[in-house]
């Protein structure tokens, strides 16, 4: 049986991305970090997948490939706390009137949504 043990991120900034990913999904950071590595982990051993952030060049595609869906219980809240952090909101024209999701970037452009929590499963277009 296979789990996801680890989402991975390519990122510029690590400390920045580090900061910022620490605190949009109140993980940890393991130590030793390493000058191109680091590995964030929920705190307290809650389940879920781990978020490491690669320092590594990386061509920018959009739409990406592949995003998170953050789900959220105060959808709205969790879109303005993202964005006090750094995050920023993302237009997309195909994004339907009734979704349940909003399309946000991190400080460096990576993409994810925040999904509201009480409606199920989403398909955004990040």
């Amino acid at each position: 049986m296979l789990v996801v043990g680890s989402v991975v991120i390519r990122v510029d900034d690590l400390a920045g991305q580090i900061r910022f990913w620490t605190a949009a999904l109140d993980y940890e950071l393991r130590t030793p970090v390493d000058d191109d590595f680091a590995l964030l982990r929920p705190r307290d051993g809650r389940p879920g997948p781990n978020v490491s952030l690669d320092v590594a060049p990386s061509e920018r595609v959009l739409p990406p490939r592949i995003h998170l869906d953050l789900y959220a219980e105060d959808q709205q809240a969790e879109v303005r706390r993202l964005v006090a952090l750094g995050a920023q909101e993302v237009p997309w024209r195909h994004r339907p009137a009734d979704a349940d999701y909003v399309i946000m970037q991190d400080p460096e452009g990576n993409r994810f949504c925040v999904v509201d929590g009480g409606g199920g499963p989403a398909s955004s277009g990040a």
